[in-house]
C-alpha cells in the first residue's frame, strides 16, 4: 500500500482540492471508477478468485459499473464471503475523516453533531486522519439475535447522562454497524439468518440512503456500498428474505462450484497448507491432488449426498491437509526427509470429510464412513482411468489372480513397498514411468500404491 497523503489539516485538505489532488467522491463512485480503470489497464479484478472468470466476475462487475447494492447467492464453499472481501481493492488506498468520528466524517461535509462542532470550533487547522481501504470494510455475520441497536444505533443514556444531554439529542447517539461503515462497503453474510424486522429496517438505507435512529429526528444520509451473501438452501432451512428487501438490492449473483477439476485443484493447491516447515521435505504427485479434488465432483453427483446443502470446496481443502499429515507421520516415523502423499492417505482423511457431507436417508441409513470409503474408491477409479485409458495391466492382474499378495500399510517406509512391488511383474516398471525419471523412492512408492488402489477400485484385485 502506498503510503498516506501528507495532508496533516483541514486547510491543505480544502487546497489539495481546490489544486486537483483530492477528488471527493460518493463510494460506490469511487468503486466503479477504480474497476473501470482496472477494466481499461486489463488488470485482474479479484486475485485469487478462480473459475469464475466467465460467470461471477462479468456478472459482478455490471453490477458495480450500475452502482447497485447487490447479493451474492450460492451454497457453501463457493467463495462468496472471499469475494466481498476483495471488495476493498476497488476502494482507494487512503480517506480523509475527521479523527474520532464514530461514523468517518468526511472532513469537507461532515454528517454528525460531532463532526460538524469539531469543524466549527477548529476550522482550518483540525487534523486529519487518513483511513486505510481495509478498515473501510465491516463485515456482519446475520444471526437472529442481531437487534436494530446493532444494526442502526440507539440511544445512549449514560452518554446522555455524562454530557447532560436531552435523549433525543443526536451526540446522545450510540451508532450501530452500518452507520459505521459510513464512506465504505458494509457485508452481510447469510442474510436469510437475519430477523425479518431487522431486515426492515435496512430499507432506507438501501433506498434513500439514509438512516433513522429510534424514532428520533436524526437523519443521517449515508454513504455507503451494501453488499449480502446467502445460500439458497437458508430460504426455507432457517429464513427467508423478504420481498420488499429483495426489490431494493440492485442486483443478484448466482455463484457456483468449478466446472473442470484442475480450476479446483487450483484453488486448492492456493488455500490448503500442504508447506509444513518440518524435517520432511513434502512432494505432493498430481495423481493425489488429483484423487482428492475428484472426490468432491464425485460427492456431488451421488444420489446419497444432499444436492441442497452442496459439497464445500473447504472439504478437498481440508483432505488435502489431512492426506499431506498421514504422509508426513508415515516420514517421520521411518526417518525419511521426503514426505510424498499416496492415494492410501485419503482413507486416513476421513475425518476431515464425514463433518462436511449432508446425507440423505439412503446415506444415513449406510453411515458417512461408509460413503466416504465408496466416494474415495469412485475418486481414485476415476483418476486411474484418466492415467491408465488403454494400458495393459494383465501381467500384473494375472500375478495376483494365482495367488501372490503383498503385505503393505499405509505407514510403510518407501523403500519396502519398492522392495516388495519388484516382486510383481511389470508394476515396478509401470510405477516408475508414472513417477517420472529419476523419481525419488517415496515418488515411486506412491506411484506403487496409485497402481494398487486403481486395480482395486475398478475390482481388479482384492484388498483387505
Amino acid at each position: 500500500m502506498p503510503a498516506a497523503p501528507s495532508i496533516t489539516t483541514l486547510g491543505q485538505l480544502k487546497a489539495a482540492v481546490q489544486e486537483g489532488r483530492y477528488r471527493r467522491r460518493p463510494v460506490r463512485d469511487e468503486v466503479r471508477e477504480n474497476l473501470a480503470d482496472r477494466l481499461r489497464r486489463k488488470i485482474t479484478l479479484f486475485p485469487g478468485i478462480i473459475g469464475y472468470d466467465d460467470t461471477v466476475v462479468p456478472q459482478l462487475a455490471n453490477a458495480i459499473l450500475s452502482r447497485h447494492h447487490f447479493i451474492l447467492l450460492g451454497l457453501r464453499g463457493q467463495a462468496k464471503t472471499r469475494i466481498l472481501r476483495a471488495l476493498t481493492s476497488l476502494l482507494d488506498p487512503w480517506l480523509p475523516i475527521i479523527p474520532g468520528s464514530e461514523i468517518n466524517d468526511d472532513p469537507l461535509a461532515p454528517l454528525s453533531a460531532f463532526g460538524r462542532q469539531r469543524v466549527a470550533e477548529e476550522g482550518d487547522a483540525m487534523p486529519v486522519h487518513w483511513l486505510p481501504a481495509e478498515a473501510r470494510y465491516i463485515e456482519k455475520l446475520a444471526t437472529p439475535d442481531v437487534t436494530i441497536a446493532d444494526m442502526i444505533g440507539d440511544i445512549d443514556p449514560i452518554k446522555a447522562a455524562k454530557s447532560g444531554l436531552q435523549l433525543g439529542n443526536e451526540s446522545a447517539m450510540h451508532f450501530g454497524l452500518l452507520p459505521r461503515a459510513n464512506r465504505g462497503i458494509f457485508a452481510i453474510n447469510e442474510l436469510p439468518d437475519l430477523a425479518g424486522k431487522i431486515q426492515v429496517g435496512l430499507f432506507n438505507i438501501l433506498q434513500e440512503g439514509d438512516v433513522q435512529i429510534k424514532g428520533y429526528p436524526v437523519r443521517l444520509p449515508l454513504d455507503v456500498m451494501v453488499v449480502f451473501s446467502a445460500n439458497p438452501e437458508d430460504y426455507t432451512a432457517r429464513g427467508k428474505i423478504i420481498t420488499p428487501l429483495k426489490d431494493r438490492i440492485g442486483a443478484e449473483i448466482r455463484t457456483h462450484y468449478l466446472p473442470s477439476r484442475a480450476a479446483a485443484m487450483a484453488i486448492t493447491a492456493q488455500e490448503a497448507w500442504t508447506d509444513r516447515g518440518t524435517a520432511s521435505e513434502v512432494e505432493i504427485p498430481r495423481f493425489v491432488s488429483e484423487a482428492v479434488e475428484e472426490l468432491a465432483f464425485q460427492a456431488r453427483q451421488d444420489r446419497r449426498v444432499d444436492k441442497r446443502s452442496g459439497v464445500s470446496q473447504r472439504m478437498p481443502i481440508s483432505v488435502l491437509e489431512s492426506v499431506v499429515s498421514n504422509a508426513e507421520r508415515r516420514a517421520l516415523a521411518a526417518g525419511e526427509t521426503m514426505a510424498v502423499p499416496r492415494v492410501i492417505d485419503i482413507y486416513a482423511a476421513l475425518p476431515s470429510m464425514t463433518g462436511k457431507l449432508e446425507l440423505e436417508y439412503e446415506g444415513e441409513l449406510k453411515g458417512a464412513d461408509f460413503i466416504g470409503r465408496e466416494l474415495i474408491r469412485g475418486a481414485i477409479g476415476q483418476v486411474f482411468d484418466g492415467h491408465f485409458p488403454q494400458d495393459d495391466m494383465r501381467a500384473i492382474i494375472e500375478w495376483f489372480d494365482l495367488g501372490g499378495a503383498l503385505h503393505l500399510s499405509d505407514m510403510e517406509p518407501a523403500a519396502r513397498v519398492v522392495a516388495e512391488a519388484a516382486r510383481v511383474q511389470g508394476l515396478l516398471d509401470l510405477a516408475r514411468q508414472v513417477a517420472g525419471p529419476n523419481a525419488s523412492p517415496a515418488l515411486v512408492a506412491a506411484a506403487v500404491d496409485f497402481i494398487l488402489e486403481g486395480l482395486h477400485a475398478r475390482k481388479k484385485i482384492s484388498r483387505s
